[in-house]
């Protein structure tokens, strides 16, 4: 049986403002190209579907082209919930759905798989979605459930009593952040991703295979327990990561082979950072002409307009911020003593854009401007 592992589609996402649907619609096609290539017999999405609880209509047509598209190529889908999808709404049709598509939000449903046959025999496939503690802890009488480490301990339990019983190849899916360290007692919540607290590693221990999702960068946790990453790049902190998954391979006796495959990026991120001068030469950066910007201008002062100036140089420049090579050091002068020493107004506006302006006075004509401004507030005081 050969096995795709997918996750965090995030469908509605919108990046810096901009929407992501058509690039993420083209990336999702590819997918299912790979999935017609390499005769993939399972597609598992680990959650994360949607990017929110109430996602557009568009978001849904999406969906919904993806995964017939997915059928229409061959393979069986298993969908699971994650903390962004609200799993009453993706779970909504899931019985309205064609044969070989699974959709599993429902917590009570833990423990019973969705069973797949090859020529060695079966194969479990049992979808965890997400575990909010608070919402799903009084589903089991006397199991204290405070954290997700709790609730993914006990929805382990569940599977594999009920593999023990079934016997065969098992696949666990699960939307968490996982991590190969076990955290102090009652501190769980220290160690976050995302807003999730860590789960350990071991808690996946003894399934052949355990395909999750929330991490956004393809992963191996395990050789048996990894990440498979989204599959567009939702924030220029993942630009330098390939987009893509799993491809798991599984004989009689368990994984036999997992590769990576890579998806294609619509449009690249890059940082370039430079005195904003810099940033608009046209002779430097022609690479990232046509890529999303995250711009970091050196200057030591604020530049007026920095967006609305970069973004005629780069189309899709998304993202700007002041980063001055050189921080302005007070030494033991303070902004107040500053201010006590000053003679007239104009040394208090001067003081003022020196604080606030990394040690970067009035210039020149800034100067003569707020003469201008200062000589006709004195005048008009003058008439009060």
């Amino acid at each position: 049986m050969r096995i795709l592992h997918t996750s965090d589609w995030h469908i509605g996402r919108t990046f810096h403002g901009h929407s992501t649907l058509d690039a993420l619609r083209g990336v999702l096609m590819s997918l299912v190209a790979e999935v017609s290539a390499r005769e993939v017999d399972v597609v598992i999405v680990a959650g994360d579907v949607f990017d929110s609880a109430m996602p557009a209509a568009d978001c849904y047509t999406l969906l919904t082209d993806t995964l017939v598209a997915i059928r229409d190529a061959g393979a069986r889908v298993i969908l699971t919930s994650g903390n962004h999808d609200s799993a009453a709404r993706l779970g909504f049709q899931s019985r309205l759905l064609s044969d070989g598509i699974t959709v599993v939000t429902d917590p009570a449903s833990i423990g019973t798989p969705v069973t797949i046959d090859d020529e060695s025999g079966p194969v479990h496939f049992y979808g965890i979605p997400y575990l909010e503690p608070a919402l799903v802890r009084h589903l089991w009488d006397g199991v204290p459930v405070r954290t997700q480490r709790d609730a993914l301990t006990h929805a382990m339990s569940l599977v594999r009593d009920d593999a023990r019983a079934r016997g065969g190849r098992t696949v666990a899916i699960a939307h968490c952040f996982a991590a190969g360290v076990d955290p102090t007692p009652h501190l769980e919540c220290d160690i976050q991703q995302g807003g999730l607290d860590v789960v350990p590693l071991a808690v996946f221990d003894d399934v052949d295979y355990a395909a999750l999702g929330h991490i956004h960068g393809r992963q191996r946790l395990s050789e048996h327990v990894r990440y498979a990453g989204a599959p567009l790049h939702y924030s220029f902190g993942e630009g330098s990561k390939p987009r893509g998954g799993w491809i798991i391979d599984m004989d009689a006796t368990g994984v036999a082979s997992i590769e990576s495959f890579d998806l294609p990026i619509p449009r690249r991120l890059v940082t370039l950072t430079g005195t904003l001068d810099e940033l608009l030469d046209p002779a430097r950066f022609e690479d990232a002409t046509d890529a999303w910007v995250f711009a970091r201008y050196t200057d030591v002062a604020p530049q007026s307009d920095p967006m609305r100036r970069l973004q005629t140089r780069f189309a899709h420049c998304a993202k700007v911020v002041h980063a001055p090579d050189v921080i302005h050091d007070d030494g033991e002068t303070s902004y107040a003593s500053r201010l006590r020493a000053t003679r007239s107004d104009l040394e208090v506006i001067d003081a003022f854009l020196t604080h606030v302006r990394n040690g970067v006075g009035a210039s020149d004509a800034e100067r003569e401007i707020l003469r201008e401004v200062v000589r006709e507030r004195e005048a008009s005081d003058a008439l009060v």
